[in-house]
């Protein structure tokens, strides 16, 4: 039986890669810099890669902030001071919200029936913005943010710290929703719970890494918790 469910962010509830590719463009656009397709695209393999670092323990998060527009400019050949253009970006991203198709729709069908419990590896004031103007803290019990636990997916001490204030919570009631492999199911998996993968574009999960469930559409996972 569940009884806790574990919500991951972006691209789960939110639809980051639209956020990313908005703020980015203003960001540039903000920072006297040409918002080009290719410096979008590009953009976001950095970061991507970046993020897969940071999981790994590789880099830290305030160098992976930077890093990531001083690697763009390189590449880009552009002259541009990375810490403010960073600075801009994050302002921007924490002012987008767009949902990914059914989120808002399986909170409000999960929601009174689970404690349900935010967890993302985003940074704390841009996530926060992000939740506000979304309008879902209401959803949940707890929010849980790895820069103010100290700790980032999928590193198992996250999800200690998430169950330390949580009180008496069973981890065998408790189940992980994610889209991230390496993040969410590793996560879930490193802390000893089950997992459910959002996988719309039925990927094929890397080496090690085994979801206890896949759905491929948000709509299908209230109807699977029941059974779970």
């Amino acid at each position: 039986m569940v009884k806790y469910v574990f919500i991951d962010l972006d691209d789960t509830v939110l639809d980051f890669k639209r956020c990313e590719a908005e703020a980015l463009w203003l960001a540039l656009s903000d920072s006297g810099i040409e918002p080009t397709a290719r410096a979008i695209k590009l953009y976001s393999a950095i970061n991507d890669a970046g993020w897969k670092q940071l999981e790994a323990g590789l880099i830290t998060r305030e160098r992976l902030l930077v890093e990531r527009f001083e690697t763009l400019f390189g590449e880009l050949g552009v002259i541009a001071d990375a810490e403010k253009v960073n600075e801009a970006y994050k302002r921007r991203l924490s002012e987008q919200s767009f949902f990914v198709p059914g989120a808002p729709e399986m909170l409000g069908s999960l929601y009174g029936k689970y404690k349900l419990y935010l967890a993302s590896n985003g940074t704390a004031s841009v996530q926060d913005g992000r939740i506000a103007r979304a309008g879902i803290a209401k959803y949940f019990d707890k929010i849980f943010i790895s820069q103010r636990l100290g700790f980032n997916k999928p590193d198992p001490r996250f999800f200690d710290a998430a169950f330390l204030s949580m009180g008496n919570a069973s981890r065998d009631e408790a189940v992980v929703i994610g889209d991230s492999p390496s993040s969410d199911i590793l996560g879930g998996m490193n802390a000893g719970l089950r997992t459910v993968w959002f996988n719309p574009d039925n990927k094929i999960p890397p080496d090690g890494i085994t979801p206890t469930f896949t759905v491929r559409a948000l709509s299908e996972i209230p109807v699977l918790l029941e059974k779970m």
